[in-house]
């Protein structure tokens, strides 16, 4: 009997695995295919023998299959959105010895009208929790939240787990990172994860507030401060604020006279309104954001020492996004399907060649910056692939418009102007065809051609 178990063994194993109701893959420790049955391959509508060796992140929505072969942690019964539908999903990691060398997916998928049901009514629990959040997003002004944040890389994990122990408490926080690494994510949150998450989160741009109108922003003013006060008067950031969190983005560029009113509130938990005769109490837990070296404003006297030992009680340092290279496979997937789904255009994926570019390229505008490429390769791509002619002149390979030291200012704006010069230039000229490439109106398409010069 023992020799015929051996005969029939391989046979029995491809029956069960070709023949369940179940979508089957295996992944190398690097998160590439080495195996996928017929079920899935059916599903997915690939062929067997070109998926393999494939990343798994370039064939399987949503996937992850390559995060359980790096981790080692198994993920059991999880909700998985694929092809429009809501798949129950197991991932379990294989060992060899002590290491892990890849892992295992399985994906019940059966064409039945249960099944059917079953995903319609998931679909109708996720709409009903969606339509919760949104409530509550409107009521406290939190929209993201730590899984918004894409990537796996060592130093994005660090930072996250960082985030979640340093979250529960009330100690102020200091975001630090270039301009376009998503400071502002994280300060979403930490918000998120907080014991103030029902309460507001409000969010200032020092930067964008004028020095002579800051002081009424932040702290509000009373009727009759000065001329052309509100009647009634007006409540500042802080006071919207109270009980909750808000968010100083680039305070850096805040005033020195600004700076002594937000080291009052630290201290004593007091704000004053311009014009008010007494102070009144506000609880609110703080989150800074700058790019700026605050030590050396300090010692240009431009930045209170005594603010900066306060607000960087925790501090917290965000990668540029040159430096997490491993992320941007998984993140340009992301930003891709949200361009899409912003524009409307179908584009479903980059060649090799665009992923190997966008890996040697160093990224000053970061985030922000690969999230405008990827918009601007939607619009001049004319396939479903965006290919590596179809990325903006200065990051085309061997082709660098903008030096490493441009600001994202200026990178947004000649990669603004090289996407439209290109779409003209495509549609010969013809305006109407270049505002819908674009996706923008007729009027402020003429305003960018008169502002660019591209008469």
């Amino acid at each position: 009997m023992e020799p015929l178990k051996n005969i029939y063994k391989d046979e029995i194993f491809e029956t069960l695995v070709e023949n369940a109701f179940h979508c089957f893959v295996v992944v190398d420790d690097k998160g590439s295919i080495t195996y996928m049955n017929n079920t899935y391959c059916d599903f997915l509508e690939v062929e067997q023998s070109v998926v393999l060796g494939m990343h798994v992140t370039d064939v399987i929505e949503n996937t992850r299959m390559h995060i359980v072969a790096k981790t080692g942690v198994e993920e059991i019964a999880d909700l998985q959105y694929i092809r429009g539908n809501h798949m129950v999903a197991n991932r379990i990691p294989v060992r060899s010895g002590e290491k892990v060398v890849g892992a295992v997916g399985t994906v019940l998928y059966r064409d039945t009208k249960e099944w059917k049901k079953m995903n319609s009514h998931i679909k109708d629990l996720l709409l009903e929790l969606e339509h919760y959040r949104n409530q509550i997003k409107n009521k406290q002004g939190a929209t993201y939240s730590l899984h918004d944040i894409v990537g796996s890389s060592p130093q994005l994990n660090d930072i996250k787990n960082k985030i979640k122990k340093v979250s529960p408490g009330d100690v102020s926080i200091l975001l630090r990172g270039e301009s376009g690494t998503g400071k502002e994510l994280f300060a979403h949150s930490i918000h998120q994860l907080s014991e103030r998450n029902m309460n507001p989160f409000v969010k200032v741009n020092c930067a964008a507030i004028p020095e002579y109108l800051l002081e009424s922003e932040l702290f509000g003013y009373k009727e009759g401060a000065f001329t052309g006060a509100k009647k009634g008067g007006k409540l500042g950031k802080f006071q919207l604020a109270n009980g909750g969190t808000i968010f100083l983005d680039e305070i850096g560029d805040m005033p020195l006279s600004a700076q002594v009113k937000i080291l009052r509130v630290l201290q004593e938990g007091e704000v004053e309104a311009v014009g008010a005769v007494k102070s009144e109490k506000v609880d609110v837990r703080i989150i800074a954001a700058t790019n700026q070296p605050l030590e050396k404003l300090i010692e240009e006297q431009r930045f209170r020492k005594d603010l900066f030992y306060r607000i960087n009680v925790v501090q917290v340092q965000i990668p540029p996004l040159r430096e997490r290279a491993e992320d941007l496979r998984v993140l340009s997937k992301y930003l891709l399907d949200k361009v899409t789904k912003r524009t409307g255009k179908r584009v479903i994926d980059f060649d090799a060649t665009v992923i190997d570019r966008f890996i040697e390229y160093q990224w000053p505008g970061n985030i922000r910056e690969l999230e405008n490429v990827i918009e601007s390769s939607v619009h001049l791509t004319s396939t479903e692939m965006i290919k590596i002619e179809d990325l903006p002149d200065h990051i085309q390979p061997n082709n660098y418009a903008l030096k490493q030291e441009a600001t994202l200012k200026e990178i947004l704006k000649k990669t603004e102007k090289q996407t439209i010069e290109s779409v003209l230039r495509k549609v010969e000229g013809d305006k109407l065809k270049a505002t819908r490439l674009l996706g923008i109106g007729k009027s402020n398409l003429y305003e960018k051609i008169k502002k660019y010069g591209l008469l």
